[in-house]
């Protein structure tokens, strides 16, 4: 009876212990990958995992053998997922100083045990922002139009490039080994006509700078868009609802308009997505390519207004050339490059997407074959496949675009070998280059 009771007690002292250590856990914290230095305030956000949530989280910049709080958690959360948002920087503790630190975050579990976890991060402080210097080159502009300037960088800077409105692109070191750095730009078709591009550098601290480019936009080349009216037989409707929305049901011209509006969008998501698909490195050395012998059926930015039975049902902005030679022709890429994409796209059908480096790159679609894998590098004039009809085309025919940085852009300025002398060559090397 004795040896019993024993075990009753034991197990009544032991069992709730073996319970609440089983329940028991140790936070985990997450800083994100971005957060590498410290400027006069810079925004944090920790996120937190734990069962029970997070009784306390502090933060310590710790610099030189000195350790300097900078936040502390107002109250107890019991949300098993949880974040935390702060600043920290010279702002809050002067004592900072220009160089490496370490920034602390330990939290404290909400449960019995109270488990600590702790995270450290090597961070750079950074006292002064980065100042830009640009070219004195006058940058001529129109809606859709590319250029290239070149800038430099100094003081300590984790991003640069050029910033067109709300749209940026990258910097890239000058090739040849010489000093500074270039930068690819697009005026979007839709850009307001007075947006200043601007040469930003930042240190990842919200310290930004910018420098105003020399810009200089005339009215004689501004392209006049021009706008047709698209019918829409009941055969196209049936022709693309069949093809791109096969398990779809109601309304046929809702589920146009749908795949029109909606995967059109997504489609060109996928595709601005590609330039991070892109070589540091220019991979062509001449002019590019038209299809040879076709004929231009639409231009780039032409408004479509897409009529069914005499009503409106749809309007779109084409961003490419339509070019048409004859039926099933060879496919040819406009330069050399590398695929980046060999597959069928929505709207665009069977598409090719070729890679020319430094965020440059020319697309293909409406295609009845692809004769071309992802990795393959493509010759100028290599045939990659042969026009189709593929996806959103009516006809048989090549959707032949140009995007920047995942901007699209017009291509005609490419095709003139003395526009790419003067706005490409004269300002970085272009090895091979031959006006």
């Amino acid at each position: 009876m004795r040896k019993v009771i024993v075990v009753v007690i034991a197990l009544v002292v032991l069992v709730p212990i073996g319970f609440v250590l089983a329940r028991s856990a140790t936070p985990v914290i997450d800083l994100p990958s971005s957060v590498t230095s410290l400027g006069q305030a810079t925004p944090i956000t920790v996120y937190l995992r734990d069962p029970h949530g997070v009784r306390r989280l502090v933060a310590f910049v710790e610099q030189n053998g000195a350790r300097y709080q900078v936040f502390e958690t107002a109250q107890p959360s019991s949300l098993a997922d949880s974040t935390a948002s702060f600043t920290a920087g010279l702002k809050a503790t002067p004592q900072l100083q220009q160089g490496k630190a370490k920034l602390v975050l330990e939290a404290t579990s909400n449960d019995l045990l109270r488990k600590t976890a702790r995270l450290e991060r090597d961070v750079t402080v950074v006292t002064q922002p980065p100042s830009v210097s640009v070219d004195s080159e006058q940058h001529y502009l129109y809606l859709g139009m590319a250029d290239l300037a070149t800038f430099n960088v100094s003081g300590s800077w984790t991003e640069a490039g050029v910033r067109v409105g709300d749209q940026t692109f990258r910097a890239w070191p000058v090739p040849g080994g010489k000093p500074g750095l270039f930068s690819l730009f697009a005026f979007a078709w839709n850009m307001p006509p007075d947006t200043a591009p601007l040469v930003y550098a930042s240190n990842g601290t919200g310290n930004d700078v910018t420098s105003p480019l020399v810009v200089v936009f005339p009215k004689k080349e501004q392209p006049k868009y021009t706008t047709h009216d698209l019918q829409v037989s009941d055969a196209f409707l049936q022709k693309v609802i069949n093809e791109l929305d096969p398990n779809g049901s109601g309304d046929p011209v809702a589920r146009f308009v749908k795949i029109n509006n909606e995967m059109r969008r997504a489609n060109n998501q996928v595709l601005s997505d590609l330039r991070l698909k892109t070589a540091d490195r220019f991979l062509w050395s001449q002019p590019f390519m038209r299809q040879p012998h076709s004929q231009a059926e639409s231009s780039f930015a032409d408004v479509r207004n897409y009529i069914y039975k005499g009503k409106k049902i749809d309007q779109q902005v084409h961003l490419g050339y339509d070019l048409a030679v004859t039926q099933h022709i060879g496919v040819e890429a406009s330069n050399d490059g590398k695929v980046v994409y060999a597959a069928p796209l929505g709207i665009y059908g069977n598409c090719i997407v070729v890679d020319h480096g430094y965020g440059l790159q020319t697309i293909y679609g409406h295609l009845s074959k692809i004769d071309v894998h992802e990795g393959d590098m493509v010759k100028r004039g290599q045939v990659m496949g042969l026009s189709g009809m593929t996806g959103m085309a009516g006809g048989d025919h090549i959707h032949f675009a140009m995007q920047l940085d995942g901007v699209q852009i017009d291509p005609k300025e490419w095709w003139d070998s003395h526009w790419i002398k003067d706005h490409i060559a004269k300002r970085v090397d272009l090895p091979g280059f031959k006006p």
